[in-house]
C-alpha cells in the first residue's frame, strides 16, 4: 500500500542523528522516499565572534558522521548555507520534496522562522528536543508553571511510558545519492568561513551514545558526585542535548531504568526552561520577573573583564572561568557559583554574564544559559526571594575540598595547603612560603563578599517593594 507522501525532506537541526529521530521517522512513516538535510544559518553564523567557535567544529563533525552514515545507506546528508526560509522552500522545489518535517525548535527566532516558512511550504514539525513540550504540562487552571518545583511534580504525575518510547525510523526509504549529489554544496570550514577547534569532547551519535550508556552506571550515584568539579561527576552529556546527538527520550529511559532520579530532574528542567521560553519568550530578552525590569546595576566594567578572564582574586571563581575560557566547559555546579558572583558580588547585569556564556560554551543553549542565569540572579522562576546569595568562599571549600580543582585552573596557587588555597589573602605566611605575591602573581580580591552580599540583598529587596506586581 502506498503512502501518502511520495517524496519528503528531512530537515535536522537541533538533531543531528539517525537513531530515536522523530523528524525523519516521521518523514519514512508517511512518504515514500525520503532526503535529509542541514542548513548552516548565515543568520546564525554571520552573528558569531570568533571564526574558531568551537560549536561549528561540534555541528560540522557531528555532520560529517551522519553524511558518512547515510552514504553507507546509499544516500548522502545535503549540506548547504544561506537563510533556511529561503534555502528549504528552494531545495524542496528542487527535488520534488512534498512535505517538510523537522524536529520543533521552542527559541523565538527559530520559532518565527519556521512560522514564516510554513506560509510558503507544507512544514510539518514535531517534538523531538524534549521530553515534554510546551502545553503538555499545565496547572490544574491550564496555565503555565511558573517555579520548577510544582512543575516537575505535574511532569511526574502525568508522564507515561510511551512518551518516551523510540521513534523508529525507516531508512530503506532514503533518496539515492546519485539524484542529490547536484543539489549539496561545499561544506569545508574554509566554504562556511570559519576554522577548526579543539573540542574537551569527541562530537557525533556514536560518541554521545557511548558516553550516555557509559554514564548510565554511574546514575545511582550521580547525586554524590555531580556538584564536585574534579571528580567529573555530570553526565557532560549537555552538549548532545544541544545538538542532538543523542535523544532526550533515550536518556529519559536510561534514567527510569537505572535508579536516576536526580539526573531524571535534571533533565525535567530542561523541559521547564523550554516551556518557560515558549511561554515567555520575552525572558530571552529581560527578567522574568517585572520587578527587575528597570533595575540599574552599579557594578563596575573593569570587574566584569576581572570575571571574564579569571582574575577575580577568589580561586574557585578564578577556576570555574579559566576551565571556561579554554575548554568550552564548566560544570553545572561551577556555573552556578560563577553566575551568582557575578550577580550578587559584583552587581552586574545577569545579561552581561549570560552573553558571555553564550559566546563560550560549547552546549549554549538559550533556554537552559537564560533560566539558570536568572535563577542565580534572583529575577526568574524562583520560589527563593532575592536573599540567596552564594559565598564564593564557602561553595569553594564544600565542593572543592581539597582544592584539586582550584590547583588545576589556577596553577599559581596549587602550592597552597588546603586551609588556604580557598581563601589565600587570610594567610599572608603561606603565602610567602610558597612564593606568592598578591597583587602580582595572583589577585587580591576585588570586592569584599560580606559587603556586596548586604548591597545585593538591599538593591534587590528595594526593587521588589517598589515594583508593580506580576499578574501573568
Amino acid at each position: 500500500m502506498a503512502k501518502p507522501i511520495r517524496r519528503a525532506l528531512c530537515w535536522v537541526r537541533r538533531d543531528l542523528r539517525l537513531h530515536d529521530h522523530a523528524a525523519l521517522a516521521a518523514a519514512s512513516a508517511h512518504a515514500d522516499e525520503v532526503a535529509v538535510a542541514f542548513v548552516f544559518d548565515r543568520n546564525i553564523l554571520d552573528a558569531l565572534e570568533d571564526r574558531d567557535d568551537r560549536r561549528i567544529t561540534f555541528i560540522h563533525r557531528s555532520l560529517q558522521e551522519m553524511d558518512a552514515k547515510l552514504r553507507e545507506r546509499g544516500s548522502l546528508l545535503i549540506v548547504r548555507q544561506g537563510k533556511p526560509k529561503e534555502e528549504i522552500p528552494r531545495l524542496a522545489e528542487a527535488i520534488g520534496a512534498e512535505v517538510v518535517f523537522a524536529g520543533r525548535d521552542y527559541e523565538p527566532y527559530a520559532a518565527a522562522r519556521d512560522d514564516s516558512m510554513g506560509q510558503r511550504l507544507r512544514l510539518e514539525l514535531v517534538k523531538d528536543v524534549p521530553v515534554r513540550e510546551a502545553g503538555e504540562v499545565l496547572t490544574q487552571d491550564g496555565r503555565p508553571f511558573r517555579v520548577y518545583g510544582p512543575y516537575r511534580k505535574a511532569w511526574l504525575r502525568n508522564f507515561r511510558p510511551e512518551m518516551a518510547t523510540e521513534r523508529k525510523v525507516d531508512l530503506r526509504s532514503l533518496v539515492p545519492a546519485a539524484q542529490l549529489e547536484d543539489h549539496t554544496q561545499p561544506w569545508g570550514y574554509e566554504d562556511i568561513g570559519f576554522t577548526e577547534a579543539d573540542l574537551w569532547t569527541q562530537a557525533g551519535e556514536e560518541a554521545g551514545r557511548a558516553r550516555m550508556h557509559a554514564f548510565a552506571k554511574q546514575l545511582p550515584t550521580y547525586g554524590d558526585h555531580r556538584d564536585i568539579p574534579s571528580e567529573h561527576g555530570t553526565s557532560e552529556l549537555s552538549v548532545h542535548f544541544r545538538f542532538g546527538t543523542i535523544s532526550v527520550r533515550e536518556a529519559a529511559r536510561l534514567a527510569l531504568e537505572n535508579d536516576g532520579d536526580r539526573w531524571l530532574s535534571e533533565l525535567i528542567w530542561r523541559d521547564f526552561f523550554f516551556d518557560v521560553l515558549s511561554h515567555f519568550p520575552e525572558v530571552s530578552r529581560e527578567s522574568f520577573k517585572p520587578a527587575f525590569r528597570g533595575l540599574h546595576y552599579p557594578g563596575k566594567s573593569e570587574h566584569l573583564e576581572a570575571w571574564k578572564t579569571g582574575q577575580t582574586g577568589f580561586p574557585i571563581v578564578d577556576a570555574a572561568m579559566r576551565h571556561l575560557n579554554a575548554t568550552g566547559f564548566m560544570p553545572n555546579r561551577m556555573r552556578l557559583v560563577t553566575a551568582a558572583f557575578l550577580c550578587k558580588d559584583l552587581l552586574l547585569d545577569y545579561r552581561e554574564g549570560e552573553a558571555y556564556f553564550a559566546r563560550r560554551l560549547l552546549d549554549f543553549d538559550l533556554g537552559n544559559n537564560n533560566g539558570n542565569w536568572q535563577w542565580s540572579a534572583s529575577t526568574g522562576t524562583d520560589s527563593q526571594p532575592y536573599f540567596r546569595v552564594f559565598n564564593p568562599i564557602a561553595q569553594g571549600q564544600k565542593f572543592d575540598p581539597h582544592g584539586a580543582y582550584i590547583r588545576e585552573w589556577v596553577p599559581e596557587l596549587k602550592k597552597l595547603t588546603d586551609a588556604s588555597i580557598h581563601e589565600p589573602w587570610s594567610k599572608l605566611a603561606d603565602l610567602k612560603a610558597v612564593g606568592v605575591v598578591l597583587g602580582k602573581t595572583y589577585p587580591t580580591p576585588i570586592v569584599d563578599h560580606a559587603v556586596q552580599r548586604e548591597r545585593a540583598k538591599t538593591l534587590l529587596r528595594q526593587a521588589a517593594q517598589t515594583a508593580p506586581q506580576d499578574v501573568r
